[in-house]
């Protein structure tokens, strides 16, 4: 079985710098964060997001939840750096999408 070309994703933090991703963690992870995010400020917290996932992901992908953590925060990063969803200035940290 052939392994999936990687994905280049984006980091708001770092601009101008790609990492590599698994392609289908990635969009099993996209789509579980933007059915959990909230569509307008205040948002939600990052801890608030990475429980809300869980429910929402394939147990083939993240067993257990098994590096949901991990994810959810590469993923809410280059979502970020796409305008695809806001960070709310203060702390936490605070996102919603646009």
């Amino acid at each position: 079985m052939a392994k999936t070309a990687k994905i280049q994703i984006e980091n708001v933090l770092q601009p101008g710098k790609t990492y590599s991703a698994d392609p289908d963690k990635y969009a099993a992870m996209r789509k579980a964060v933007l059915a959990v995010l909230p569509a307008k400020a205040p948002g939600m917290a990052v801890a608030e997001l990475q429980k809300g996932v869980l429910k929402n992901l394939p147990e083939n992908l993240f067993p257990g939840g098994a590096t949901a953590g991990w994810w959810v925060k590469a993923v809410h990063l280059d979502l970020e750096a796409k305008g695809i969803v806001v960070r709310e200035k203060g702390s936490p940290v605070r996102l919603h999408k646009t």
